[in-house]
């Protein structure tokens, strides 16, 4: 990876920062203060930094534009987790508290709302293309939702279920990203195809580590409860592939779990072997991700996706 490139993260990263906290900026103080919540609580800016790295992959500049181009999808992101925190009642997120929990749920689903709306706007104004594309992501992302939501407890719900809502409720917002980085960018059809496929694949890797990282890791690494999907009838990967095991799990599932059967489901889980399969099929997405940037392999942004891709299962404990 290039020094240039290397040297320059940071800078991306603080303009992206300021670009936030600009798109949420009410007339309403209280209204700012409620919308800002997650942004100051931090986070990695996955997605504003893939669109920035798509675009620096084809050569375009890192323009404005870019960079606003990346936080509508972060926005969006935003907005979907103040949703999913009233739907869950979930007390804390990102280590601090949730926005519902703090405000209520009427405020949290209207500040979600808010950032939707801020999203669009941005994206309105980058044209009608990204205006498209965004608006599409976010009825992709709320079919996912549903679609999850449509399976909760059912013990048979089966991996193309799984993956399908997936890609809606996650993936999509990472091609996205790619895809509106390269559009912004003004990079050649095929390469924003090729980088829309990287984020895809990307983005279902991400979500099968994150789900393993459910029902493996503990509150304190996940920043909320470990089991938290097992509790509100979620059953991912490593679940599904759990349930056909000789180990119980099934008769524990079904309906809400909590104390020692949620223990006892998690340690299920666990010793199955379905984490390391699940992990095999995050690392086949992971390896199409990485195939997605053959066209790519002098660029220090590619270089950065790449790097971006290794660091997914360097977040899984040994």
């Amino acid at each position: 990876m290039g020094l240039q490139w290397a040297s320059s993260t940071e800078k991306w990263r603080s303009r992206v920062e300021e670009a936030l906290r600009d798109a949420v900026r009410s007339e309403d103080a209280y209204l700012t203060e409620v919308a800002s919540h997650l942004i100051l609580a931090g986070g990695k800016r996955v997605r504003p930094m893939f669109a920035i790295a798509a675009a620096a992959s084809g050569g375009a500049d890192v323009t404005d534009d870019v960079v606003r181009g990346g936080v509508a999808v972060e926005l969006v992101h935003l907005g979907s987790l103040y949703h999913d925190d009233v739907i869950d009642e979930a007390p804390t997120r990102r280590t601090v508290e949730s926005v519902n929990a703090r405000w209520g749920n009427l405020t949290a689903i209207l500040a979600g709302d808010f950032l939707l709306a801020r999203a669009s706007e941005i994206a309105a104004s980058l044209g009608t293309e990204v205006a498209g594309l965004l608006a599409a992501t976010i009825g992709r992302l709320c079919e996912g939702e549903v679609s999850e939501l449509r399976t909760a407890y059912n013990v048979d719900r089966t991996e193309a279920a799984y993956f399908s809502a997936i890609e809606g409720k996650t993936a999509s917002l990472f091609a996205a990203a790619c895809r509106i980085g390269a559009i912004v960018g003004a990079l050649p059809r095929e390469q924003i195809e090729a980088l829309t496929e990287f984020g895809l694949a990307y983005g279902m890797a991400f979500q099968i580590v994150d789900d393993v990282l459910d029902v493996t890791a503990t509150e304190a690494e996940l920043g909320k409860p470990a089991g938290h999907d097992l509790v509100e009838g979620v059953y991912t990967l490593p679940v599904l592939r759990a349930l056909s095991g000789g180990n119980g799990l099934r008769s524990r599932l079904g309906a809400p779990i909590e104390g020692d059967e949620l223990d006892a489901a998690l340690t299920a889980v666990r010793t199955d072997g379905a984490v390391d399969g699940s992990l095999d099929t995050a690392r086949d997405y992971a390896v199409g991700a990485i195939s997605a940037l053959d066209p790519f392999r002098d660029s220090d942004g590619a270089a950065w996706l790449r790097g971006a891709v290794d660091d997914l299962f360097a977040r899984v404990p040994v």
